[in-house]
């Protein structure tokens, strides 16, 4: 079974951190993006099985990379993280068609109990 392949959209590098850590722990294949300009390329390029993608980002927001997401032949599944929980936020990620929308502080357990559900689901 290939490994599967995760691409993690995040400015804080604390959080690249933890994520790598405990992904690549279940046996992920992690890489990472710091900002919205260099992600799409690296979502073609890398073809992951999920994007973590934050919302604000350092030259694009993650609104509009989950767009250009969308838009793709073979789009990956998307979990899009915000510090912001507003609902408008959930709303726009929802109708732009994210698959899933958590909020920062986050648990450990929680996050990769949802990216495994995505993973396997996909």
């Amino acid at each position: 079974m290939p490994q599967l392949r995760v691409l993690i959209v995040e400015d804080e590098p604390n959080i690249v951190e933890s994520l790598t850590f405990l992904l690549e722990r279940e046996g992920l294949d992690v890489h990472a993006q710091s900002n919205g300009a260099a992600a799409l390329a690296s979502i073609q390029t890398l073809e992951p099985a999920l994007v973590i993608l934050d919302v604000m980002l350092p030259n694009r927001s993650g609104f509009d990379i989950l767009r250009d997401i969308r838009a793709l032949p073979s789009p990956p599944r998307v979990l899009m993280l915000t510090a912001k929980g507003q609902a408008r936020d959930r709303q726009m990620a929802t109708e732009i068609g994210v698959d899933l929308f958590m909020t920062k502080p986050f648990s450990n357990t929680e996050i990769v109990g949802s990216i495994l559900a995505l993973l396997n689901d996909g």
